[in-house]
């Protein structure tokens, strides 16, 4: 018996010594190229994927026209998997469910009868119970494919041939797109509107070399199945498409209807691309639920066979934009669709193109189907045309044709020498029918040759103008705008634009009623907030022994910012604060603030301004009053204190000037410029004492002057102020006679 070999010569039980290392690296090459080209990318030409491409053309044998009836999807899942795709049925029939599905699809091109899934995330009927036939789309994919227009290839078990590429008469990559992960890449195409496709590809048949900015005038965007608004900036979408790299932020479609008295829902009519309804109502519910949406009350839905999600807000006071706007930040309402258009080129190695590439090899495909379409109809054209010269002979040595038929030994031989005719013209002259040689036929055969003359006559012209060609092209993607022309059913376009609307929202503050409170925070730490503005401070009551320390007017939507003595800033939600009623609660109930720290600052939040921070040593800087906020109960450490020096003074940077005044009764003055902007930190020296520290601290403008406020609540200007002008750390003058006895600029630590 002779030895089993291999492929590679070697005897089939051989141990063949190789590197783990080059073992694996070649085997993995192999299958991620093998999961690139047969697999995750789609072919530029046709933007089909093998699967997709032998799921029509097994469709096409079958015959399933869209004229035709449907047929079982099991015997087109059968004839795909035995004749030409070697995997799973499985695998099979969720790419023909995909292929037919007007949610996923925007130019299905499969006609599927029975349960195909729906937009919610249900799958499809068993392939037993379904049935399909090509849509017009599939058609014209598929169109010329008899006629030399495209390769073919021997099918895995070398028992058939099938299609390396399909004709493409539909422009199919990128009015349907396509999505998929290779190993070390993915592609990620949107649908788009065919009838823009067909106007991009219109201009760049005229000017080659258009711009990308030039091409978007007639693609737009994509066309999404599902509808919805793409709100991406124009700059976005041009990179992108100038790229091939990108995304789109898409959302929903909704409008608002009126249930009288004041009262309304919210309809959402079309979801992002590929968000499940089902599971986007799921979420909206737990939402709801955990109470991350509590000013909306209830979502229901009530779609048929269109989509129709009800928003019912829990207040008629509640603006319909601000809700959305807020869904649309939780809920997958609004989507990014992404964009990375790497494709098989037409030599079938991956690459990223752009929109003008796209489109372009589109083109130089369509332009080498027809090339091989009209040299294949040449050919036929002149085969018959030698068998209609051979008949015109026969008819004008009728006679003599007879004669050699009848008598002679070898006819096919006599009837070449005789006439000089070609063997296929004098075995057609040999198969002609009796009948064939009245008169009537005679004319008919001229008739049909002079036909033929002309067609070729126009095929070598055709052939021989690049201008003729791209001519009959733009024809054919005429003819394709018409189908799918924005005025039909299936060619307007489905998703709109619109600009981002610049309403900045705060999830915390959205729907918190605004109104106005008057919070007040005594000395011993209590804090409480009354309704409206307080002009009469004396009728506030405080408990035994306590009296007030800030009293800030503010609003329920603000935040309200507390500095405390360690150097710390707290955030207090001004809507969260203990009413009006009583002496309200301790503020260290509400922040982490040490029994042996006390508040020196409190104020309303404003992130434009500036702030100036000091502590008893006499240290301090500028701070950014947006880098204050404290997003715990624990605060946030911005000017460091350690052992007996503490905070003492945060006031509001106003002015040019900073004015400092210690224990000692020294004032010093000088640019507010010599003070640093910090985000945190023990700062500079601001004012140098040899005994005590800082006591108080003030800005000012120089044209305005220096003023203090006295014990009696009177305002006084400093006169002279300038001789206390110095430079930062210096020790400065004594206070001019008159000044507040308490060394402080003003009688409370208010901003």
């Amino acid at each position: 018996m002779s030895e089993t070999t291999t492929t590679n010569g070697l005897p089939a039980n051989s141990i063949i010594e190789e590197h783990i290392d080059d073992a694996l690296s070649s085997r993995y090459l192999a299958y991620a190229l093998s999961t690139i080209t047969q697999r995750a990318l789609p072919d530029v030409r046709d933007g089909l994927k093998p699967v997709h491409r032998r799921i029509l053309y097994a469709m096409r044998q079958l015959k399933l026209n869209p004229e035709g009836a449907h047929k079982k999807c099991a015997r087109i899942v059968g004839d795909v998997m035995g004749q030409y795709h070697p995997h799973g049925d499985q695998s099979i029939y969720d790419a023909l469910v995909k292929l037919s599905q007007s949610f996923s699809a925007r130019y299905p091109l499969v006609d599927g009868q029975g349960n195909f899934g729906n937009i919610d995330g249900d799958s499809a009927a068993a392939m037993r119970y379904t049935e399909a036939k090509m849509t017009a789309a599939g058609v014209a994919l598929l169109a010329g494919i008899d006629e030399d227009a495209v390769d073919f290839i021997s099918t895995y078990n070398e028992e058939d041939e099938e299609p390396v590429v399909l004709p493409g008469g539909f422009p199919n990559l990128l009015a349907n797109g396509s999505t998929g992960i290779a190993v070390g890449m993915a592609t990620s195409i949107p649908p788009h509107n065919v009838a823009e496709i067909c106007d991009t590809a219109l201009h760049l048949i005229k000017t080659p070399k258009a711009r990308i900015e030039t091409l978007m005038q007639y693609v737009k965007g994509p066309d999404l199945p599902t509808g919805g608004i793409i709100i991406e900036p124009k700059d976005s979408m041009l990179e992108a498409y100038a790229t091939g790299r990108g995304g789109f932020k898409v959302r929903a479609r909704w409008h608002v209807e009126d249930l009288g008295r004041g009262m309304y829902q919210i309809i959402v009519t079309q979801i992002p691309y590929q968000v499940q309804k089902s599971r986007l109502i799921e979420k909206l519910a737990e939402l709801i639920d955990a109470k991350k949406v509590p000013w909306l009350a209830d979502v229901r839905d009530e779609s048929a066979e269109d989509v129709r999600i009800v928003l019912e807000p829990k207040s008629k006071n509640i603006e319909a934009p601000l809700l959305m706007e807020s869904l649309f930040k939780l809920s997958s309402l609004e989507s990014r669709v992404s964009l990375n258009m790497n494709v098989l080129d037409s030599t079938r190695t991956p690459q990223v193109m752009n929109l003008r590439e796209v489109i372009q090899a589109f083109l130089d495909h369509r332009r080498e189907v027809l090339q091989r379409r009209s040299r294949q109809r040449l050919g036929k054209i002149e085969d018959r045309m030698e068998v209609l010269e051979g008949y015109r002979i026969a008819y004008l040595n009728i006679d003599e044709v007879i004669r050699i038929i009848r008598f002679e030994d070898e006819p096919r031989k006599e009837l070449i020498i005789k006439f000089k005719l070609t063997e296929r013209q004098s075995d057609a002259i040999l198969n002609m029918r009796l009948r064939s040689l009245n008169k009537l036929q005679e004319i008919e055969i001229q008739a049909e040759y002079d036909k033929l003359a002309d067609e070729k006559k126009e095929i070598e012209s055709l052939l021989k103008s690049d201008g003729k060609q791209w001519a009959a092209i733009a024809a054919e993607v005429k003819a394709t705008k018409e189908i799918y022309g924005p005025k039909t059913d299936i060619g307007k376009r489905r998703t709109t634009f619109s600009d981002d609307p610049e309403i900045e929202i705060d999830l915390a503050t959205a729907f918190i009623t605004k109104e106005p409170i008057t919070v007040v925070l005594s000395s011993k730490g209590w804090i409480r907030a009354m309704k409206g503005k307080v002009d009469d401070i004396t009728t506030l009551k405080f408990k035994e022994g306590d009296e007030a320390a800030f009293i800030v007017p503010a609003e329920t939507t603000d935040k309200i910012i507390l500095f405390g003595s360690n150097g710390k800033f707290y955030t207090l939600s001004a809507d969260k604060l203990p009413g009006g009623r009583g002496n309200g609660e301790p503020v260290r109930l509400m922040i982490d603030l040490q029994d042996d720290h006390v508040p020196v600052g409190l104020f309303v939040h404003d992130e434009d301004r500036e702030l100036l921070v000091g502590s008893t040593e006499g240290y301090g800087f500028r701070v950014q009053e947006k880098d204050v906020i404290a997003s715990t109960r624990g605060g946030k450490q911005v000017l460091n204190v350690k052992g007996a020096n503490e905070a003492i003074r945060c006031v509001e940077v106003r002015g040019d000037k900073v004015a400092c005044i210690g224990e000692n009764r020294k004032i010093l003055i000088y640019d507010i410029e010599e003070l640093p902007v910090m985000g945190r930190g023990k700062g500079v020296r601001l004012q140098k004492y040899k005994d005590g520290g800082l006591a108080d601290l003030t800005t000012f403008a120089a044209e305005e002057g220096l003023n203090f406020v006295d014990s009696a609540g009177r305002t006084n200007a400093v006169k002279d102020w300038e001789i206390h002008e110095g430079k930062r750390a210096g020790a400065g003058r004594m206070a001019p006679r008159g000044f507040s006895r308490t060394n402080a600029f003003a009688p409370d630590k208010r901003l």
